[in-house]
């Protein structure tokens, strides 16, 4: 059985998540640097998606729209985002962001502008930490 690379990546992302999710399952602060993970992540997913478009061209909107799986991962897409920025948004306007600003990133960019909010909130939070006396 040869598995190709758009067979296997779907594994590693899930595999990724899965370790996600238990490292962030536990009650404990963040570490010093946690905002470092979710930047990768951005740069990573934003790396693939230019050499997609590069290879593919920018067929987003034809992909969500071609059948009813389409839609249902658009769907899925816009509630997940919707649902991680309902909860950051708090955490982002106590640290002085400008969520409306972020709404529009994420809009425009997904996942990418996902991680790149998180990762700007967690930097901001451990800098106040390390600021407190």
């Amino acid at each position: 059985m040869d598995l190709d690379l758009y067979e296997i990546l779907p594994w590693i992302a899930a595999l990724a998540f899965v370790a996600i999710g238990l490292m962030h399952a536990s009650d404990r602060p963040p570490m010093r640097g946690s905002w470092l993970a979710p930047s990768a992540l951005a740069a990573l997913l934003f790396g693939w998606s230019a050499f997609t478009i590069a290879r593919e061209g920018f067929a987003v909107w034809a992909e969500h729209t071609r059948n009813a799986w389409g839609n249902q991962i658009w769907f899925d897409l816009l509630l997940a985002a919707g649902l991680a920025l309902a909860l950051l948004f708090p955490r982002a306007r106590a640290v002085g962001m400008h969520p409306a600003r972020w709404l529009l990133f994420v809009g425009l960019s997904g996942s990418i502008g996902l991680f790149a909010m998180l990762a700007r909130c967690l930097f901001l939070e451990e800098r106040r930490r390390v600021a407190a006396p």
